[in-house]
């Protein structure tokens, strides 16, 4: 644990953590060439909050970007999968898509064949982004189907097996 000196009059002294806090926040002091602005959260945000425009600011960080999401809209509409820390660059593996179907939850389950479109109600079996093949079970007939999520919610099913 790392202990202060203490000065004749009880304070402590700041220098030894003054030097740590120099050591851990990114700066652009030692190598210019390699600043660059980086989206930077404003705040700690949470695992499961979304990424807005206000809640970012623009840092200059001394590090390479690789891995590190180095525009505002590789990160905009974007959920955070674990802390992030106001400063720091924001890493590409921290973000996640926000899930548009929830286990459990009612989806319109949608068959298209040329001008054909039949529509069913149905129970998410599992989460899914927009984009993603889940599994839902058709609430009036028990048939679990796989179809690909929809922007509105839905899900777009190829087949009934």
């Amino acid at each position: 644990m790392f202990r202060p000196k203490r000065s004749k009059k009880g304070t402590a002294t700041l220098r030894a953590l003054g030097w740590v806090l120099a050591i851990a926040a990114p700066s652009c002091a030692g190598a210019p060439a390699l600043c660059q602005p980086l989206p930077t959260p404003k705040s700690v945000i949470y695992p499961g909050d979304v990424i807005t425009d206000d809640r970012l600011t623009d840092l200059d960080v001394d590090s390479e970007a690789d891995g590190m999401v180095s525009l505002r809209p590789q990160a905009l509409g974007k959920v955070a999968a674990r802390t992030l820390l106001p400063g720091r660059p924001i890493p590409l593996a921290a973000l996640a898509t926000p899930r548009t179907v929830r286990n459990g939850g009612a989806v319109h389950l949608v068959f298209r064949e040329g001008a054909l479109e039949i529509v069913a109600s149905g129970s998410a079996l599992q989460d899914g982004a927009i984009g993603d093949l889940v599994r839902a079970r058709n609430d009036d007939s028990g048939v679990t189907v796989v179809g690909s999520v929809q922007a509105d919610g839905s899900v777009l099913v190829d087949g009934g097996r």
